[in-house]
């Protein structure tokens, strides 16, 4: 973690190449350090960071009046800091029967604040309530609804609950974090009396760290793949050498007990959606018997997406797993317990996040927690499913290289794609692909739950999305096409991303003649695409050209346009199952 003087001199660089977020910091208390922090972190991510902040205590003002400075900046994401000390202040001064009732007036504040409609489309990224114990009532406090402590907790409780309703709404667990690092790391009481400023100058850099982890997940810079070493990492010992029997694994005392947590951490990674993968230098029977025969292994072969276990170089293994699953290396987390190996994937891979681990296998986890490495914006229960459909896409790779014809593969997958609109029941998905895809992107526009209702309500969109299954199973949602009317000849393609799972399979092609056929039936007579660049999806830079667009000339972006009554289908293998 880079320490504030750090932040702050990243900050004198030249950032003006950097991709730019407009972001406005609200708080009750001194912000101003907050704000520099929270700008050399960004810069540290890649951001040029165009900050707005409102002078303090400005909370309320700034958000109910509608001409302030707030609504004046129009920022892409508002972060909201309002501290647990002005809240025991006010606390202090109420008479008990209200004390009660501080968290629900202070939920009925934030909840207005995500009903605003000129915040609609705005991120509100809001910091939750450290604790402060004043020990007026020691532990007793757990029993007295009007006690801070009470109504702290409550507080939090139900700004989780409050978080599931507004999809525009992130809290920022600083709670979490003075848990890990103790109050007094997280407060300094000389700086507060003499600056009016919560955080410590040792604490802002974690806190600024974890608004950026929100931030850049939001825009759809995560980790989505862990890669695991298996000797010294997963478990104790060395597999060829000290046999099944020997290794070091079991819920009892000793070391063992660290590794089977770890495994334990790795698995629930797994259930939310992580892609875990094996790069072990090994033999891959050798490598395998833990997963298949080891009574105490957590992890078992179907938690692995893709397993390589041979004598290559990690770094040939990392990309080869990168080729399997399409995704970038900046999306993956390598852990191995050699510093040798770490330093030869971080020289060889650019992008991939390699942490130090802890020398002591006993330390790794509580390590690992502190980089809250895996920050996402959006979850649901397709994730759960992720293991399985990259499994199959080892398998397709696989039965590809069988092949000497590219359509002869493609024909013997016997490919099937549902296709529809948007409904209630892929609303979910498509708003959270909207959020997390960044190569296979042509505009890169983010959309919110609502947002999607809205455009499948809109009659002048035409709103489509795409299903893949073939014989090795179903990838699910995996494209959608958002094309809205320009004029009565014409539609725009506002939004075409698609899974980077199922390149080279036709479906671009099966894709267009779909939106083809959609603009024929409505009668429009051309199609207007175009290419906003961004860092990760330049893989689809001629993406329109190759689809047989013409370029449109003399514009400020690159569009490109197709003439839908001349069109002639594009050859695919992919049937559809239905159409809506």
């Amino acid at each position: 973690m880079l320490q504030f003087k750090e932040l702050k001199k990243l900050l004198k660089s030249d950032l003006s190449a950097y991709p730019s977020i407009k972001i406005s910091l609200i708080g009750d208390t001194a912000t101003q350090f907050l704000g520099t922090a929270i700008k050399g972190a960004g810069a540290e991510r890649g951001y040029n960071i165009n900050l707005f902040e409102a002078e303090y205590n400005q909370v309320e003002r700034q958000f109910l009046d509608p001409t302030s400075e707030l609504y004046e900046f129009d920022a892409d994401m508002v972060i909201v800091f309002q501290s647990t000390h002005k809240l025991g202040e006010h606390h202090s001064q109420l008479p008990i029967e209200q004390q009660i009732k501080l968290a629900d007036e202070r939920l009925e504040f934030i909840t207005s604040i995500c009903e605003i409609p000129a915040l609609a489309n705005k991120k509100i990224i809001y910091f939750n309530y450290p604790e402060i114990d004043d020990t007026v009532f020691g532990s007793y406090a757990n029993k007295v609804t009007s006690s801070l402590s009470y109504q702290v907790r409550k507080l939090n409780y139900e700004l989780m609950n409050l978080a599931q309703h507004y999809s525009n709404l992130f809290i920022c667990d600083i709670s979490g974090l003075q848990n890990k690092l103790g109050r007094d790391f997280m407060f300094a009481s000389n700086v507060y009396v003499s600056t009016e400023m919560i955080l410590s100058i040792d604490a802002l850099p974690y806190v600024a760290s974890r608004a950026m982890d929100i931030v850049c997940a939001i825009k759809g810079q995560f980790k989505k793949c862990l890669i695991l070493d298996l000797d010294n990492t997963v478990w104790g010992g060395v597999i060829g050498d000290d046999g099944i029997e020997g290794i070091q694994l079991g819920h009892g005392l000793g070391i063992g007990k660290a590794f089977t947590e770890f495994q334990m951490w790795i698995k629930k990674l797994k259930q939310r959606g992580i892609i875990i993968c094996v790069a072990s230098k090994n033999n891959e029977e050798t490598a395998k018997e833990p997963f298949e025969k080891h009574p105490d292994m957590i992890l078992k072969l179907d938690d692995i997406a893709v397993f390589q276990a041979n004598w290559e170089t990690k770094v040939d293994n990392i990309r080869t797993i990168q080729s399997i699953l399409n995704i970038g290396f900046d999306s993956m987390v390598f852990l191995d317990d050699n510093p040798f190996e770490r330093n030869i994937v971080r020289e060889h891979i650019k992008g991939i996040t390699v942490p130090e681990l802890p020398e002591d296998p006993g330390d790794y986890l509580e390590y690992l927690y502190s980089l809250n490495l895996f920050e996402t914006a959006s979850y649901s229960s397709a994730d759960k499913d992720r293991t399985k459909q990259y499994q199959v896409e080892a398998k397709r790779v696989s039965l590809s290289k069988t092949f000497t014809n590219e359509a002869d593969f493609l024909k013997s997958l016997n490919m099937v794609s549902t296709v529809s609109g948007f409904t209630k029941f892929n609303t979910p998905r498509i708003a959270q692909l909207s959020q997390r895809s960044n190569q296979f992107n042509l505009r890169t526009v983010r959309y919110t739950e609502a947002d999607i209702t809205a455009l499948a309500e809109n009659p002048d969109v035409i709103d489509i999305s795409f299903t893949l299954e073939d014989k090795f199973g179903d990838n699910g949602l995996i494209a959608v096409i958002i094309m809205k009317k320009l004029d009565a000849d014409t539609l725009f393609i506002d939004t075409w991303f698609m899974s980077c799972r199922v390149l080279k399979r036709g479906m671009e092609n099966f894709t267009l003649n779909i939106m083809v056929e959609k603009a024929k039936a409505a009668g429009y007579k051309r199609i207007i695409g175009e290419y906003l660049p961004t860092p990760k999806n330049k893989m689809v830079e001629n993406h329109y050209s190759d689809l047989g667009f013409s370029k449109i000339e003399c514009t400020e972006t690159d569009q490109y346009q197709l003439n839908v009554e001349s069109y002639q289908p594009r050859e695919c293998f992919i049937e559809t199952k239905t159409f809506e």
